[in-house]
């Protein structure tokens, strides 16, 4: 949050990363508004994610919220807007209703959910008046989501992937770390490159500068088929 936020927006932009993803509960899209601003890259080159949170899901809220997000951020549209999490109080029905509204009213490019499971996706697929871009979920090694991914794949959403890392567990993990020095990588960049080569969307969370840099240079090796196989496998085991 604060300086920190909007100085490690700006340092990212600068490097190259071209997503942002924030909340209105991270409390922090102003800060990421001025981080873009700063970086003198051009507001039409960033996908800019923000999320709406579960007591703003009802229709009357939902809209309101969304300016409010836009208002914070200094922008007319986001490239995507998020319900955060599940919230069986309201109508799924009725906050789709809402959402999808969002979208036709210029206030965001696309729409999608995030932690909903298979048969949450199913029904918000079957529900929403306009099409639900992706599904962003927890996704590491340690744990499986081969069914939501499946899930989104069948309805041609993307999987995006919070806490690719695990809050920092992969740092120190031994099977990890053996197979990036095989192609002389930390641990967290080999994680990182396994999702990638899932056609999974990850967005690793940082707030030191120097962890900036590590975390895009993934795109200049590829693991192989056995290094696939046995990362996917610690699902469930945990970190050596």
């Amino acid at each position: 949050r604060g300086r920190t936020c909007a100085r490690i927006v700006e340092q990212a932009l600068r490097l190259g990363y071209r997503h942002v993803d924030t909340a209105q509960i991270y409390d922090n899209e102003r800060e990421v508004g001025e981080g873009l601003r700063a970086s003198g890259v051009k507001r039409v080159d960033v996908f800019v994610t923000t999320k709406v949170w579960t007591t703003h899901f009802m229709a009357k809220d939902l809209e309101r919220s969304a300016k409010e997000s836009l208002a914070r951020l200094r922008m007319t549209e986001v490239d995507l807007l998020l319900l955060h999490w599940p919230n069986p109080q309201v109508p799924l029905a009725e906050t789709l209703g809402a959402l999808a509204r969002v979208r036709q009213a210029g206030l965001a490019r696309h729409i999608g959910v995030s932690n909903f499971s298979v048969a949450l996706i199913e029904e918000a697929v079957a529900t929403c008046p306009e099409p639900l871009a992706c599904d962003q979920v927890e996704y590491h090694p340690y744990l499986d989501q081969a069914d939501v991914i499946e899930a989104c794949a069948r309805q041609g959403m993307a999987f995006v992937a919070y806490s690719p890392i695990a809050k920092g567990r992969v740092k120190s993990d031994c099977a990890l770390a053996r197979i990036g020095d095989r192609y002389r990588k930390t641990a967290a960049q080999v994680c990182l490159r396994w999702l990638v080569q899932q056609n999974v969307a990850a967005i690793p969370r940082t707030s030191k500068l120097e962890r900036l840099q590590e975390n895009i240079d993934i795109f200049d090796f590829e693991l192989s088929d056995q290094d696939m196989r046995e990362i996917s496998a610690m699902a469930g085991a945990g970190a050596c």
